[in-house]
């Protein structure tokens, strides 16, 4: 297991002053908008094709013009990559392709410097079955203490060959993978919710307990600003391991509580963390990816005791169309208000197909989609939601190149793929790989100026005109519209943190709300209406006419105004 975390530097070098640069707003994370980076997509610096942290430190620059408030780096730990980085096998190192604890370091002091904080990801559901603990498992055989940090259990059948329960791999096929022991024969079975790679803690253990805590300190000790923690929703399993007794059980996802999700014992464990955190200066956060049945339940995650933050999945899930929109905006914001918890909203992410896809095609195809779709249709709504989205109470996020309006690629080649749900016979369609290709900075070069290498997964031609430069400085492009959006965001006092919005009169495909002195205009319908101009016109996702009092807004486009 590497040792490089041995190159780290002091802690007391790091906290004191470059935390301070940023430390200045009080309750920052209740209407920060944070930009997620996935680092082997984001800027590579050596040119060997894969992002990393050197590349991501260059181009923090960027990131501070376009207006975010925090960047959260998806895993760049040690990791044999078996699924991106998500199967860690030393939580206390940089994994060589993206650099090295040093250049963590760098970046976050430069992050700091340029009034940006940082969150990093933490995997605390599994590990990497290379992880020492794990291979320290299979080495000392059944009934060895170093199995109990694992979920290790006699199969069943006549001779153990069938698996400990029914549960299933959100990857696809059974949760569980069969050991050959240290003597040659088939011996106990290990739980994966995951890949097979991806061995699951036992959070029963305190061991574990143990030493996520130890891990947490250390990020903190490097200056991290919070954790965006992984699978928050799992961790604890129901007692004994149940059958759920059904199959297909990937459909249930999102409706119902399983025996391995979102069980009331993880809210334990965030307690816990809790007081960490908070004998940290500069208002550290946890931000928690839990999937669950409804966003009343994703709430019990940001009590005031445990979680900061949760992504509102049910948000991202949602079709264009103004009655749902209107539906779980108002469900959400009910949910957090007595938990006293920001609402977050989020378009995109490493994990689903850009908006801008999602919403060129038909209503009802789910979040990870193989269509091209209408582009022009599906760019002029992400336009109109991301509007509509930084208008809404609280905090947002923004994925790494939906500021350039980018689209899924969708026509990846089979051969270049590497999600490992691609590769699994019945599971996630494992099509994540559209999602993920790096991001154009400039018309020209092998990857549009990612790196001077290549990149991983091919870039589409046509993506020279959606680069950065290609955008920068050119009215009505999209990255243009994020800056300006963003600016006005933080220029206007009634935007931002909040909990309600007051709703107003609308024709039928049409959202209007007020914020104080703000108004927010969304026409979700593909036919233009006419609205009462709501003052003076701050910014639109698409052109719009006034006349008389009155403003003509096409459809698929969001406005917005301000009385002041």
């Amino acid at each position: 297991m590497s040792q490089q975390h041995s190159a780290a530097p002091a802690p007391t070098s790091v906290t004191s002053s470059a935390t301070a640069t940023v430390a200045g707003r009080r309750d920052w994370w209740r209407d920060a908008v944070i930009y997620q980076v996935y680092p082997r997509s984001f800027a590579d610096s050596n040119g060997d094709g894969m992002g990393d942290l050197e590349g991501v430190r260059t181009r923090l620059p960027y990131l501070r013009d376009l207006g975010v408030d925090a960047v959260w780096l998806s895993p760049f730990y040690a990791s044999p990559q078996a699924d991106a980085g998500y199967d860690v096998a030393d939580y206390r190192a940089v994994d060589p392709m993206f650099g090295s604890l040093l250049d963590a370091d760098a970046l976050i002091r430069d992050a700091h410097g340029l009034g940006l904080r940082t969150i990093v990801d933490l995997v605390p559901n599994h590990s990497s079955d290379q992880y020492e603990w794990f291979r320290r498992a299979l080495a000392e055989g059944p009934g060895s203490p170093s199995r109990d940090r694992y979920h290790f259990r006699p199969g069943k059948g006549k001779n153990g060959e069938l698996p400990p329960n029914d549960w299933e791999s959100i990857f696809g096929g059974p949760a569980w993978t069969r050991v050959t022991e240290p003597d040659g024969t088939p011996g106990e079975w290990y739980l994966h919710l995951f890949a097979p790679e991806q061995p699951d803690f036992n959070w029963e253990h305190p061991a574990v307990g143990d030493e996520f805590r130890s891990i947490l300190r250390f990020w903190l000790d490097m200056g991290v600003d919070g954790f965006r923690i992984d699978v928050a929703h799992g961790m604890v399993k129901a007692q004994g391991l149940p059958d759920l007794g059904s199959h297909e059980q990937l459909k249930l996802l999102g409706n119902d509580v399983m025996p391995f999700f979102d069980q009331d014992g993880v809210h334990d464990i965030y307690r816990q963390w809790r007081l960490i955190l908070d004998e940290y200066s500069g208002e550290r956060i946890f931000v928690a990816e839990a999937w669950t049945p409804t966003v009343e339940r994703t709430a019990n995650y940001v009590r005031p005791d445990e979680l900061h933050q949760a992504f509102n999945f049910q948000y991202l899930g949602t079709h264009w169309d103004a009655e749902e929109l209107r539906t779980v905006i108002d469900r959400t914001l009910d949910a957090m208000r007595p938990v006293g918890a920001p609402a977050t909203w989020v378009l995109s992410n490493h994990d689903v197909t850009r908006h801008a896809t999602r919403f060129a095609n038909p209503a009802g195809l789910g979040t990870q989609i193989r269509l091209a779709g209408d582009r022009a249709l599906g760019l002029r709504r992400a336009r109109a939601a991301t509007l509509l989205m930084l208008a809404l109470p609280g905090s947002a996020y923004v994925y790494q190149g939906e500021e350039l309006g980018l689209p899924d690629v969708v026509d990846l080649p089979d051969e270049v793929r590497q999600d490992p749900a691609y590769f699994r016979g019945a599971g996630q369609d494992g099509f994540r790989d559209g999602c993920r290709v790096p991001i154009p900075w400039t018309r020209t070069g092998s990857s549009y100026g990612f790196g001077a290498g290549g990149s991983w997964l091919p870039q589409p031609a046509g993506w020279a005109e959606l680069s950065v430069e290609a955008q920068t400085g050119e009215p009505g492009s999209t990255l243009e519209l994020y800056r300006a959006a963003l600016a006005t965001r933080r220029d206007q006092p009634d935007l931002g943190a909040g909990d309600a919005v007051e709703w107003l009169r609308a024709p039928e495909g049409v959202l209007a709300f007020r914020r104080g002195d703000f108004v927010c205009v969304a026409n979700t319908t593909g036919e233009s209406v006419t609205v009462p101009a709501h003052g003076r016109l701050l910014l639109s996702s698409g052109e719009i006419t006034e006349a008389d009092g009155e403003a003509k807004v096409p459809g698929d486009t969001t406005v917005w105004w301000t009385t002041a």
